[in-house]
């Protein structure tokens, strides 16, 4: 008697079933939760071994946008509203445009709240993307794939390729031929739970990848300071007041003069910070802030060692 039932290895891992999930419609819920639990540290497993092609991809990603370059993200489903998220999230966090990172996603802004059947498969589609950002030789376009064999994503990396721009690809299987990037960041999250559902381990893996690769290209720009996101934008009363107690807490001011200090700067926390340790006007405190670097300008902490690269070279300050 024939069968339809594909044979395990015509299928990539996270399409495959899972050996322990055979029984889960049978459990509790809480054994379900352990179990989807324990699925989740296999994500975090799966990151670690990445970190070598994440810490490249985060490098290329710092040196594109010092230059003036951005991240553009391409991806579909919930690999593309990841992207999306990360995106948005980028202005408010680290102070800056929302054209430096920018996100398309398959299907348009219509499949951010609902599945927009087919969407995936128009390779056109994701070279249209590429072409709409205007993509250029000083950007880096990420992929993002939890199945690396997107047809849109796909499109949109060779269409990258075509125009100059560094590729990555951020996925879960390990990709095909056609499936080509510069730098491959690639999270083997294996089956799972619930067969082909990437949206659990695999989501979890690239949100887990999405949130270092910012996050480390923006520390490398100067965009944090002892843990600080010294650019964030405070544009509501949360924001506000963390700007402030992070004024106070790294000029050891009283809250109200470094409220008063942060007004003076146009509640920049970076340019608050510049004048306290300049002892300069704001346009003479962010001239030299625009010159050096915050680092540069403040005094040294005890205790606090710093390393650092620039243009490739590493730095190490001595311990003060």
């Amino acid at each position: 008697m024939g069968t339809t039932r594909a044979p395990k290895a015509a299928l990539p891992p996270t399409e495959r079933l899972h050996p322990r999930a055979d029984d889960l419609d049978l459990l509790p819920v809480e054994a379900v939760v352990r179990r989807l639990h324990q699925e989740d540290l296999i994500a975090l497993r799966s990151v670690r071994e990445a970190l070598p092609a994440i810490s490249a991809a985060a490098r290329t990603v710092a040196e594109a946008l010092r230059v003036g370059g951005r991240l553009l993200y391409v991806g579909a489903g919930t690999s593309g509203r990841l992207g999306v998220l990360d995106a948005s999230e980028c202005p408010p966090t680290f102070g800056v445009p929302a054209t430096c990172v920018q996100a398309a996603i398959a299907g348009g802004k219509r499949a951010l709240t609902r599945a927009v059947e087919g969407a995936e498969d128009d390779v056109e589609a994701g070279a249209r993307a590429v072409r709409t950002f205007r993509a250029t030789a000083r950007d880096v376009v990420c992929g993002i794939s939890a199945s690396a064999s997107t047809p849109y994503v796909r499109g949109a990396l060779d269409e990258a390729r075509r125009r100059g721009a560094h590729t990555v690809l951020v996925c879960c299987n390990p990709p095909g031929r056609p499936m080509r990037a510069d730098t491959v960041v690639l999270a083997r999250t294996g089956p799972e739970v619930v067969a082909g559902s990437t949206r659990l381990k695999a989501g979890t893996a690239t949100k887990l990848v999405l949130n270092a690769l910012t996050t480390a290209a923006f520390v490398a720009l100067g965009k944090v300071y002892r843990g600080r996101m010294v650019d964030v934008r405070p544009t509501n009363v949360k924001l506000k007041a963390r700007a402030a107690r992070m004024v106070a807490e790294l000029t050891d001011l009283p809250p109200a003069r470094a409220q008063a200090l942060l007004a003076a700067a146009g509640d920049s926390v970076k340019l608050a910070l510049a004048m306290h340790f300049t002892g300069l006007p704001p346009a003479q405190a962010r001239r030299r802030l625009e010159d050096g670097g915050l680092r540069a300008l403040a005094p040294p902490v005890p205790g606090r060692t710093a390393v650092s690269k620039a243009n490739g070279k590493g730095l190490r300050r001595r311990r003060s």
